[in-house]
């Protein structure tokens, strides 16, 4: 097939229309999990009562309630980034299908070639939720970046009523440039974290994950002074943010941080040594827990039970 002028005129808007409309479609992003009603690192048979008390409360009942059918939407999971998927896939649909979950299934995609398939891509196509689950973020990057199952999923997420969810590597994933390595005891030293492109359905953030368990804040904080636009999201185990239009609304049992650097004063970033200490004045960093928002446009958080604000209390008849 010749491509003339017009037609990659035509495909050109085509994408740039895509790029700069308001997406349609939800993000569900989760932190990962320890043992407090992690399906995935505990037995979920021998603590169902503790696993289903999490996920009624907050992330998987999230997913589920927010999906465009609710139990009918059908719902792949992913376990590209693991490299246990025969475990963490049934798993996750284990805790689905005991949620109502009618069709859930899992997508164990491990290779460029499986990605581009026509097969591959109807599954996308079909699917109301893809769920991304933990493991190595560039696993998901190198295997999926660029192939028609990619574009596939951000095509729906742009332009229907479509979730992408992800916990751990798949929410780190998730954003346009994502933290792929570093420590996090040295993460404030000039040049100890390393960033790359992530899968691109959520700009000018960057995310993420197990991040007050590992002491992550300093990689955070790397990453939003060496470009101030960045807004910086910090998971905690068992939490996570629903992403719709610019709100962000805090799920689960956990903390989200919010890292801005828009009203950063002062840095010494650019005057010293690779591993050296950074210096940052005036960096605005929010901690929210379950329910309080997020606005993305004017960078205002809401705490919904404030002390100042209280939600009020009933009473009992005495």
């Amino acid at each position: 097939m010749i491509f003339t002028s017009k037609v990659w005129g035509i495909f050109y808007y085509d994408l740039l229309f895509l790029l700069t409309m308001k997406s349609k479609g939800k993000l569900v992003i989760i932190g990962g999990a320890v043992n407090k009603g992690s399906f995935t690192e505990t037995d979920f048979d021998q603590n169902v009562e503790k696993n289903l008390n999490f996920f009624e409360r907050g992330i998987l009942r999230k997913i589920i309630n927010e999906s465009k059918l609710k139990e009918d939407s059908v719902i792949e999971i992913i376990t590209t980034a693991s490299q246990i998927p025969d475990i963490v896939g049934p798993e996750y649909k284990k805790a689905f299908e005991f949620l109502g979950t009618k069709t859930c299934n899992i997508l164990d995609i491990q290779n460029r070639e499986q990605a581009n398939s026509d097969a591959i891509v109807a599954r996308a196509s079909a699917a109301d939720v893809v769920m991304f689950t933990g493991g190595d973020q560039l696993r998901l990057t190198s295997i999926l970046g660029g192939t028609r199952f990619h574009d596939a999923i951000l095509t729906k997420y742009q332009t229907e009523d479509f979730i992408y969810a992800g916990t751990s590597a798949g929410a780190a994933a998730a954003s346009e440039n994502m933290i792929y390595q570093g420590s996090s005891s040295e993460a404030l030293l000039k040049g100890e974290i390393k960033t790359t492109q992530g899968l691109g359905f959520i700009e000018n953030v960057i995310i993420d994950t197990h991040f007050v368990q590992r002491g992550r804040i300093g990689r955070l904080f790397q990453a939003v002074v060496n470009n101030p636009r960045t807004l910086g999201i910090g998971l905690g185990e068992d939490t996570g943010l629903f992403i719709e239009d610019d709100k962000m609304t805090a799920i689960g049992s956990g903390l989200v941080i919010i890292v801005d650097g828009l009203q950063i004063k002062d840095t010494n970033l650019t005057n010293v040594e690779l591993g050296q200490p950074i210096s940052i004045k005036n960096l605005i960093v929010d901690v929210l827990s379950m329910n309080d928002t997020f606005d993305m446009k004017s960078r205002e958080m809401t705490i919904v039970n404030s002390q100042y604000n209280p939600i009020p209390q009933i009473i009992p008849n005495s």
